[in-house]
C-alpha cells in the first residue's frame, strides 16, 4: 500500500482537495476528526487535557468546549506546546492503527492521512509521498476570516502559530495550489492521483 501524507496549513483548502482523493478511490483519514475522537468524553486524551487546563474547559454536558479551549492556546504557545504533546501521540497511534485496517483490506491501494500538522510533529516521515495545499497568503487570511466569523488579528494569530506555507512547500514531493477556481484545483489532485497510482505499481516490482 501506497502511504500519503497531506498538509497545508489553515484554511487553505485542504478539505476540498481530500474530498476529491476520497472520490477518486483512495482511503482517506482526517486527522482531525481522529483528534476529537481522541479527546472525546471518557477517553484517556480528555482526562490529560482536563488534568493541565482545568475543568472549565468543558461544556457543561462534559464533552470539550473547543473553543475555549482555542482561545488558550492560540493566545500562549508554551500552552499550545502542551496540548500537542497530549494529542499528537494518541492521534499517531490512532492513525497507526487505521493504516494497518487498510493495508490489511487493500494491499495495493492508496491511502492518504490528512493533517494540518503532519510537518510540525514530525508525522509526515512516515509516509511514501507527501501532498502540500497551499494558496495566496492573503486569500488564506481572508478564508479563515469568512469560515471562523472571527476578527483579522485573530484568524492572523492562528495562521501565525503554524509553520509558514513557503517553509511547508519545501517538503513536499506534490504540490497543489487552491489560489484559482475549483475546477483547477480538481485538475491539479486528479493528475497527482494519477501519479500517485503509477508510483504504487512500481512499488511492487
Amino acid at each position: 500500500m501506497l502511504k500519503v501524507g497531506l498538509t497545508g496549513s489553515i484554511a487553505v483548502g485542504k478539505s476540498y482537495v481530500v474530498g476529491i482523493l476520497r472520490e477518486l478511490g483512495a482511503f482517506v483519514l482526517d486527522a482531525d476528526l481522529t483528534a476529537r475522537e481522541v479527546v472525546a468524553p471518557n477517553t484517556k486524551g480528555l482526562q490529560m487535557i482536563v488534568e493541565n487546563f482545568g475543568e472549565e474547559i468543558l461544556h457543561p454536558n462534559g464533552d470539550l468546549d473547543r473553543i475555549k479551549l482555542g482561545a488558550i492556546v492560540f493566545a500562549d504557545e508554551a500552552k499550545r506546546q502542551l496540548l500537542n504533546s497530549i494529542v499528537h501521540p494518541l492521534v499517531h497511534d490512532s492513525q497507526s492503527d487505521w493504516l494497518i485496517e487498510r493495508e490489511r483490506e487493500s494491499p495495493h491501494g492508496i491511502a492518504v492521512i490528512d493533517a494540518a500538522l503532519m510537518i510540525e510533529s514530525g508525522g509526515w516521515k512516515r509516509f511514501h509521498k507527501l501532498i502540500v495545499v497551499f494558496c495566496d497568503p492573503a486569500l488564506q487570511l481572508e478564508r479563515l476570516i469568512l469560515r471562523n466569523d472571527i476578527s483579522e488579528s485573530e484568524a492572523l494569530k492562528r495562521i501565525n502559530s503554524q509553520m509558514p506555507q513557503e517553509e511547508k512547500k519545501s517538503y513536499a514531493n506534490f504540490l497543489i495550489d487552491t489560489s484559482k477556481d475549483f475546477d483547477d484545483t480538481r485538475r491539479q489532485t486528479i493528475e497527482i492521483y494519477e501519479r500517485l497510482k503509477l508510483i504504487e505499481i512500481e512499488t511492487r516490482k
